[in-house]
């Protein structure tokens, strides 16, 4: 599809009524807006939980009297968590459907969220963590499998980009609330008060997610598992979003586990609500995620990975700056690029694939927050390293990789065309 073409197809996405021949869910059609916002507060649960004590590390430490490395694995032990288990649940999913699993995901992760603030010892935090992690871990693969069921393929990068805002906004509020809760209560007030909003959120994903009309529900037998991922990892298109997806994933994890560090100590001093504050950012992502569908069609989806990771390094290069005000522009930038280059890898992944779609989706999520766990493990080993500007370079090799694989994509794509394969704007 011509970058003129996709431009078009997002515009009819947007404008056009559900045509009577299709009766998956469109804008402006039956269900649309129920299913969006449902979604929309899946994703806010899910972000607010599995980052509740990123924000917040700082107290974190004190109290366990912790290094920061040691305390970062509140953070990383989740996301771990999530990347080893995705798979699995997702093909529970494929046997069970979609929306139980993300039901029954997001009832056990709250049900922890309620326990995480009684941990006595650092070590009992961690291992909430990792539990809640897992449990997250059923939603995301089924949410992007149940959007490529249910909602039309000119709309999909549109639906999807409105799930990755909700992360962007149980990010963003989580940390904000966190922040200046734990500044007058204690950081375990904080957790505690994010769990509850995500009860609420939970209760009213279930009752407003229209149920699924186009599911089939697939085998549980080991062999027909490894047989679809095989498939999706012997597709280059689907390796090369994966990793990007992880290498996107890096330079956001790694950056925000070490901001509160760096923020709390000289020059800066921030307090920790101020610190919360800064996570205002995170509405930049909101509407960066939610608007990709828009770039893609202007740009296509290899233009559109270009200009996150110029946007991600130049947001980097910034960062370097000693100085509040230019470290909040580069933190902007950071936000905006890795949003939208995530909601056009993770759309373009269940775009391509044409069976197994949860498999797929489960595969870009496992690495995607491996990438995150990675991040923040090593973001935090670099800062005691070599300071902020350690943790920086890593975001830039991360930056790197990705623009290698854009540029890896580009070729092949064009040494297709040369070979009478699919024009190059089709990948």
């Amino acid at each position: 599809m011509s970058p003129a073409s996709s431009r078009a197809a997002v515009t009819h996405a947007v404008a056009a009524p559900p045509s009577p021949s299709d009766t998956r869910m469109a804008p402006g059609g039956p269900g649309y807006r129920r299913m969006s916002f449902a979604l929309f507060l899946a994703g806010v649960a899910t972000f607010a939980l599995l980052y509740s004590t990123q924000a917040l590390l700082p107290l974190v430490s004190a109290d366990y009297g912790a290094s920061a490395s040691a305390a970062s694995w509140t953070v990383s032990g989740a996301t771990f968590a999530l990347a080893v288990c995705v798979l699995p649940l997702s093909a529970l999913s494929e046997r069970f459907g979609r929306r139980t699993l993300m039901t029954a995901s997001l009832t056990v992760a709250v049900v922890v969220g309620l326990l995480v603030p009684f941990a006595p010892t650092l070590e009992v935090l961690v291992a909430l963590r990792v539990l809640q992690g897992a449990a997250l871990a059923g939603l995301p693969a089924s949410a992007m499998a149940y959007l490529a069921e249910e909602v039309r393929p000119k709309a999909l990068v549109t639906a999807i980009g409105l799930f990755v805002a909700g992360n962007s906004i149980g990010g963003m509020s989580g940390r904000i609330i966190g922040g200046w809760l734990a500044e007058a209560w204690g950081w375990r007030v904080a957790v505690g008060t994010i769990g509850v909003i995500a009860v609420a959120c939970a209760v009213a994903f279930r009752a407003l997610l229209p149920a699924p009309r186009h599911f089939t529900a697939g085998s549980l037998h080991p062999r027909a598992l490894a047989r679809t991922v095989g498939d999706h990892l012997a597709n280059p298109l689907l390796r090369r979003l994966y990793v990007i997806g992880a290498l996107f994933m890096m330079v956001f994890g790694a950056t925000y586990t070490v901001i509160g560090y760096r923020l709390t100590e000289a020059p800066f001093s921030l307090s920790q609500g101020l610190v919360g504050s800064i996570f205002l950012v995170y509405l930049v992502g909101t509407v960066s995620s939610s608007t990709a569908g828009k770039l893609v069609g202007r740009l296509g989806r290899r233009g559109t990975l270009y200009l996150a990771a110029g946007t991600t390094a130049a947001g980097l290069v910034l960062e370097l700056v000693p100085h509040l005000l230019v470290m909040l522009i580069g933190l902007v930038l950071i936000t905006a690029g890795f949003f939208a280059g995530h909601a056009t890898a993770s759309s373009s992944v269940s775009h391509t694939a044409t069976h197994g779609r949860a498999q797929a989706s489960a595969l870009y999520q496992s690495a995607y927050y491996i990438g995150s766990s990675v991040g923040s493990a090593v973001g935090a080993l670099a800062f005691h390293a070599a300071g902020w500007d350690g943790t920086v370079g890593l975001g830039f090799v991360a930056v790197l990789g990705v623009v290698a694989l854009t540029v890896w994509g580009t070729y092949a794509a064009r040494t297709r065309q040369r070979h009478g394969g699919v024009p190059v704007s089709a990948h």
